[in-house]
């Protein structure tokens, strides 16, 4: 069953229905060629999911009425927030759609030493609603029950400043011979972090620093680390860009978020 996001404004709880509205709209009727009658899974972008029968279809609109309410939670009970060195176009596109895949909140985009990608400003903001386009599509797919964020594109200064937001903060760095992600992941301090949170009901924040083509510099390296991030390295083989943002995800979600869950 095909999936689509609803704003929580478009719900109608009191005459149990709801209305999809914007792109979606020619999407189902025209290129779905969904009918009245057919049904369609809907989530409200704040992981509650619906299961709805298509009531009318207009122009602008498609009027949904609600049949069931599901009570399942897609969401991991963590955060992961992945700083990631502006790439080049074609790499950005695999980043957004598997990071949303792998379970990501938001995603950070840095403008770094090493970034060969220059955005103009006169641009930068159509490049960024394609960009969330993506991510909303590739949320869809897979059927996550919250679109993530998208920000940037953000100065370094800026987020080393933004990375205080976060309760642990990593960084894999190919020249680090101290510390394995594994090693630093499962320490008593930031296990005792990651309880604490979780006690409390509350999502911990983990912030991952990824570096364009290149990686970061020494200096980049060196700043990282003194604002709080345990530099990491994550085996003997160096990742291009994009494969290292989709490994220390995938890394961080099986030690203490859903991945490999029932």
């Amino acid at each position: 069953m095909d999936r689509f996001f609803v704003k929580k404004e478009w719900i109608d709880f009191e005459n149990n229905s709801m209305t999809i509205r914007g792109e979606d709209v020619k999407h189902i009727s025209k290129v779905l060629r969904y009918k009245v009658g057919d049904r369609l899974e809907v989530c409200d972008g704040a992981d509650n999911e619906f299961i709805c029968e298509i009531v009318e279809i207009n122009k602008d609109s498609i009027l949904l009425g609600i049949i069931e309410k599901k009570d399942m939670c897609r969401e991991s009970n963590i955060e992961i927030r992945l700083y990631q060195g502006l790439p080049k176009n074609t790499k950005m596109e695999i980043i957004l759609q598997k990071l949303t895949e792998s379970g990501v909140s938001e995603i950070i985009l840095v403008d770094t030493d090493r970034t060969v990608v220059s955005v103009d400003e006169k641009k930068s903001d159509k490049k960024l609603g394609r960009w969330e386009r993506i991510i909303y599509e590739s949320a869809k797919q897979c059927k996550r029950g919250v679109i993530p964020k998208l920000k940037g594109i953000m100065s370094f200064k800026d987020a080393l400043e933004d990375m205080k937001n976060n309760d642990i903060n990593i960084s894999p760095y190919e020249n680090e011979n101290a510390l394995g992600i594994k090693e630093v992941l499962i320490s008593d301090n930031i296990l005792s972090i990651i309880e604490r949170k979780l006690n409390l009901q509350v999502k911990p924040k983990i912030g991952i620093f990824i570096g364009p083509e290149g990686g970061f510099t020494e200096e980049e390296n060196f700043l990282i680390r003194e604002n709080g991030a345990k530099s990491v390295k994550m085996g003997p083989r160096i990742f291009r860009t994009e494969t290292a943002a989709i490994v220390a995800t995938a890394i961080v979600q099986y030690e203490f978020g859903d991945l490999g869950g029932v």
